[in-house]
């Protein structure tokens, strides 16, 4: 429901089929959307993977909106079509599942790349740090050896 919207009331058998129709076209299509991320970013495409954020955005906006209006119409829902409302629980458990499984494997992703980067780091550091013991020697070129060119890593994925 938009800001300043007049708020959606149930008040027959078709309003309510309707409203939860609604809802689950929204869901099945935000979870075909998570579906395809997670396969994305499980083979490492991660641009692919997150080229559907808007999209997936305005369908998580879209289905938190239809949400508060389910929830707005609860007993209307439940007095006009309470085997629909079956059907939206039922069809929310799977989606909750689904969430659940983009969040994980976003999370796997993030820790991948964070572990990387941090070996990535500690393996271009050790260069510049001084070797041995007794005196101060100067430290390495960032550079590394004479003649080779500086190694450039991209944080944009």
């Amino acid at each position: 429901m938009a800001p300043g919207a007049e708020p959606v009331r149930v008040g027959d058998r078709a309003g309510a089929e309707s409203l939860v129709a609604g809802i689950l076209a929204v869901m099945d299509e935000l979870e075909g959307v998570l579906a395809a991320e997670s396969g994305h970013v499980r083979h490492g495409r991660l641009r692919e993977g997150l080229a559907q954020d808007a999209r997936k955005t305005d369908l998580s906006g879209a289905y938190l909106r239809g949400l508060e209006v389910v929830k707005a119409n609860a007993v209307a829902l439940a007095r006009f079509a309470p085997d629909r409302v079956a059907a939206l629980r039922e069809a929310h458990a799977r989606f909750a599942a689904a969430v659940e499984t983009n969040q994980t494997v976003l999370a796997t992703a993030r820790t991948v790349s964070e572990s990387l980067l941090k070996t990535l780091s500690t393996e271009l550091s050790r260069g510049s740090q001084a070797q041995g013991y007794g005196g101060h020697r100067p430290a390495a070129s960032p550079y590394g050896a004479v003649g080779r060119a500086p190694l450039v890593l991209s944080r944009h994925l």
